[in-house]
This record gives structure tokens, sequence and C-alpha cells, in this order.
């Protein structure tokens, strides 16, 4: 089988098949591969993608797209923030959700926490948006304001951060754009990440409840709470990563009788396109 480089290597129609695709480029192993390495990666696929020879083998050249994958956006092929990438999203996210759990019992401590993961967050959406929709400054500032405010206020910034999106046809060819598609890709994005914090928020505390009852573990719990708990953060978040971003494909769709019914200005435009679905890219 042919290799092509902007084609995922499983199948992404089937969970099953996200899920290897998302953890091979969310593996935490390769957050901190070299830019260097990063650039070759880059060049290879686009050596691919002109139907250059390349010396390579096919396990490299499937390393060589993981590592592109991981670093660089499918929308415009830039090289991403270092922190906002997916494959660092288990480091970032163990540090502040074991923060957030360790010290708690202040009231300064529990602002600064969250306004440290809300930020984080904030970057992580702005590094995995759909990049085909155009956002100014004012859309930047009042997005990152309204989601450090809090975890709820977040839903808010991501509705004006994401007030249209780009859509495409079924050949990719850019058609319009879309509040629908705004609306479910937000909608979807939310749950992905509910659902891969929820365990480590949930579970961790319950281990450690069940550790503290062993004798041995009760001796020296100075010393084994912190570093327990972030091994248990970073097992249980870096797990449920791939898996959160695998619910949902990442080229999502809106049916065009959708359209119709909920948003007809955007169908006008869009009724006469090739196939019955716009597609978009709803984002990790």
């Amino acid at each position: 089988m042919a290799f092509d480089p902007d084609q995922p290597r499983f199948d992404q129609s089937t969970f099953y098949g996200r899920l290897r695709h998302f953890a091979g480029m969310t593996d935490p192993r390769i957050a901190f591969s070299s830019t260097s390495e990063l650039i070759a990666a880059s060049d290879l696929m686009q050596k691919c993608r002109e139907k250059k020879p390349v010396p390579a083998t096919l396990e490299e050249l499937h390393r060589a797209q993981r590592l592109y994958q991981s670093a660089f956006h499918p929308d415009t092929g830039e090289l991403q923030n270092f922190a906002g990438r997916m494959c660092f999203n288990v480091w970032g996210g163990t540090m502040l959700c074991g923060a957030m759990m360790i010290w708690y019992k202040s009231t300064p401590a529990v602002i600064f926490w969250q306004w440290a993961n809300q930020s984080f967050n904030a970057l992580v959406n702005y590094t995995n948006r759909n990049a085909k929709s155009k956002l100014t400054t004012q859309d930047l500032v009042v997005s990152y304001s309204t989601a450090v405010s809090g975890a709820l206020a977040m839903a808010i910034g991501l509705k004006t951060y994401f007030a249209k999106k780009q859509i495409t046809d079924v050949d990719g060819n850019n058609v319009g754009v879309s509040r629908l598609a705004a609306a479910k890709a937000i909608s979807l994005v939310v749950l992905s990440r509910n659902i891969i914090v929820a365990p480590c928020m949930i579970l961790t505390p319950v281990i450690m409840e069940g550790l503290n009852k062993v004798a041995s573990f009760r001796k020296h719990i100075n010393k084994l709470n912190i570093p327990t708990q972030l091994a248990l953060t970073f097992v249980i978040y870096g797990a449920m990563i791939p898996i959160g971003c695998a619910l949902f494909p990442q080229q999502n769709s809106v049916k065009l009788s959708t359209l119709k019914r909920w948003e007809p200005e955007a169908y006008e435009k869009l009724k006469d396109i090739k196939g019955d679905r716009v597609y978009f890219n709803k984002g990790l």
C-alpha cells in the first residue's frame, strides 16, 4: 500500500482506528523531540507529497508522520507552540491536575491553580483550533479572559472564540462558514475534555484513600503523598488523552439537511455543493 503523508495510518471511521492514531500522536515520549528532528520529519512528508524518492523505510516514514502530526497544525502546516501540542498535554495536565488536588486548602492557591489550568486549556484550545477560521486580537482577548475566569465561563469564551467555523466540501475545497458547525465542534471538544479529566480527578483520590489504609504507605505518607498522586495523575490522565481525542472524528461533518433546518442562511450558500455534507476540523 502506497504511503500517503496526509492520510492517517489507521481507519478514522472507527473508534479503534482513531484511538491508535491519537495514541501515537499524543504519546508523551515524543513531546520533547528536537526542533531539528521535527523539521526533518516535515521535510520528509513534503518530499512524499511531491512524489520525490526518499531514503527511508516504511517504518521510518510512519515515525516521521507521527512526529509531523504531533507538532504541525493540520490546517496550516505550521509548527505549533510546544506547550499547546497534545503530546505535551499529559505533562502539563499532570502538573496542573496534581497541583489542584494537592494545594486545595488555601484560597489563594485554589485561585492561582485554577487560573493556571484555564490558561493552559486556553493555550491548548488555540493551538489545536480550526486555523481556517480567522480570529482577531479581540476574539483572542475575550475568549482568554472568559476562559480563565472559571471552568463554566470557558464555554462562553469558546462561543466567542469559535463564533463561526470554516467548512469544506467532500473534496476539501473551502465553501463557507457555519455557526452550527462551530457549536457542534465546541460541544464535542468540551465533552472530550471532560471525559479526559474526569477519571483522573475521581480515581486518584479514591486510590489515595485506599493507600492511606496500608500501614507501610501511611508510615511514609509525607514522602510518598505528592509523588504518588503525580504518578497516578500521569498514568490515568495520559491514558485518557488518546481515548478522549478518539471519541469523535477530528474531521467532522454536518448534513446539509441539518443546515437547512437550523441555519438557512448558510444552507442557501452551500446547497449546490457536491455531496450531502460539509466538513470541518473540530479541533482537539
